[in-house]
């Protein structure tokens, strides 16, 4: 199995969407400088004002500026990409040193799947990643998976699909709707691991309602952008939180 085909494109486009992410983003690409196999590393910035950027070249990642949006800036990442196969990572997550060759091994054994997924392990010891990590596996039985955890696709696949909607919410519910329709995805039992911050440092319970609420919203057929509109002054009252905490 060769990890490079003949024209020079490497097998697998990492891409990362950022935005002020210099808290995470050096783990993320330190886990990755140890991953085996070609592969090229694509950080898709949304316009970070902090020491994103400058981290994220210093681990040789290839940085692309993009307006913000996670949607917008993986889609705008794989533009750019040169792989047979895009991984799309957030900027808080480790992979393990054989993702990418269990990836390419996974799609050249089986030619009709056209992307996939991992498991994800939520770090730490709180209610909140212990809690998330029992439940990702019972939503994957369901057929649900998110962008935290690992998704893959072809690279032809994805542009005929259509890529990453830009969506400010759900983009990756979106994605996977439409590549399921598709053809077929399979599930790779590697662990990813993951942050909880999202759900850490508030109410933990009314922190996962409103995610499962957005969720059944977004699946009995309401917009991403109308959910994104429910969502944005809870988010910023989050913010406002997590700012005071680093203050503190």
């Amino acid at each position: 199995m060769n990890d490079v085909v003949e024209n020079g494109r490497p097998s697998v486009s990492v891409i990362i969407p950022t935005l002020n992410e210099e808290q995470s983003i050096g783990a993320t690409l330190e886990a990755i400088a140890q991953v085996k196999g070609e592969f090229e590393v694509i950080v898709a910035d949304g316009g970070s004002k902090d020491r994103t950027i400058e981290i994220a070249r210093q681990f040789g990642a290839r940085v692309i500026a993009s307006d913000q949006g996670r949607g917008t800036q993986m889609h705008n990442g794989a533009r750019a990409a040169r792989g047979q196969t895009f991984l799309f990572l957030h900027a808080d997550t480790v992979a393990p040193g054989d993702l990418v060759m269990q990836i390419i091994k996974a799609l050249l054994s089986d030619e009709t799947a056209l992307g996939g997924n991992c498991d994800i392990r939520f770090d730490g010891t709180s209610h909140a990643a212990s809690f998330m990590t029992w439940l990702y596996p019972k939503l994957g039985n369901l057929g649900l998976c998110y962008g935290d955890s690992g998704i893959f696709v072809r690279a032809s696949v994805y542009k005929e699909i259509g890529g990453f909607n830009s969506f400010p919410l759900f983009e990756d519910l979106d994605f996977i709707k439409r590549l399921k329709k598709r053809g077929r995805m399979i599930h790779l039992p590697i662990e990813l691991v993951t942050s909880p911050r999202r759900f850490e440092g508030r109410r933990f319970p009314f922190t996962f309602a409103r995610w499962s609420i957005l969720q059944a919203l977004y699946w009995i057929g309401v917009s991403p952008r109308t959910l994104s509109k429910l969502y944005a002054p809870l988010r910023k009252q989050d913010l406002q939180s997590l700012a005071e905490k680093v203050r503190l």
